[in-house]
């Protein structure tokens, strides 16, 4: 694919911040130079599309903060062939990272504007993932359990569902809080029945919507 040289020193600016606020892990600061932000938003907002900032896609929901994606992806720690599930398709841009990380990715997106807006863009740009429309906070038990499962909303609670279909040693990384400010955890699986969960940051997430989450609203 041919590269748009315009945007090819705002992305590696952006990687070179993206390091300077505390991203360590060189394999993430990779994927968010490769990926072409750009090509998920409003031609409108292209003088935007490499700030670190979250951007409205549609439908109220926007496509997330750079920071905040590689800090969710780190803590993840995805390794090459992980299966991975993830919360919230969106713009499809936290799926593409989870790709050039070569793990398996599976998404489930609420929106079905969104989830085919997402799955064209990732063919145009030739990731691969399985995708699919329904209730994120229900998880997508047919493919389970996954290595890491990670969230791009904001929830109340952390919802069961999510929590057992990790596998043993997986990770869940989702903010959890009011809908207003949610701070980070990893819930990682230990045992059958015993998990090690860590609290992080605070961050701004958009809510979780859902039989597990916020409702259906």
């Amino acid at each position: 694919m041919q590269e748009d040289r315009r945007f090819v020193r705002p992305r590696k600016q952006l990687v070179e911040l993206l390091r300077k606020k505390g991203i360590e892990d060189e394999r993430v600061l990779r994927a968010i130079g490769k990926i072409p932000r750009h090509k998920l938003i409003d031609t409108a907002l292209y003088p935007r599309a490499y700030k670190d900032t979250a951007l409205p896609i549609g439908m109220g929901q926007t496509i997330s903060q750079p920071f905040t994606v590689a800090a969710q992806t780190e803590l993840l720690a995805v390794e090459q062939g992980d299966k991975i599930l993830e919360i919230g398709t969106g713009s499809g841009y936290q799926c593409m990272i989870l790709c050039e990380l070569g793990a398996e990715v599976y998404s489930v997106e609420r929106h079905k504007e969104l989830y085919h807006r997402a799955k064209e863009s990732l063919q145009d740009l030739g990731y691969k993932a399985m995708l699919k429309v329904g209730d994120g906070t229900l998880g997508w038990s047919a493919y389970a359990p996954y290595d890491g499962i990670v969230v791009t909303a904001g929830a109340p609670v952390v919802p069961d569902d999510l929590v057992q279909q990790l596998s043993i040693g997986g990770r869940l990384v989702i903010p959890v809080g009011d809908e207003n400010r949610q701070a980070m955890h990893r819930i990682t699986r230990v045992s059958e029945n015993e998990y090690d969960r860590e609290e992080m940051a605070d961050f701004k997430f958009v809510p979780l919507i859902g039989e597990k989450g916020w409702g259906d609203k």
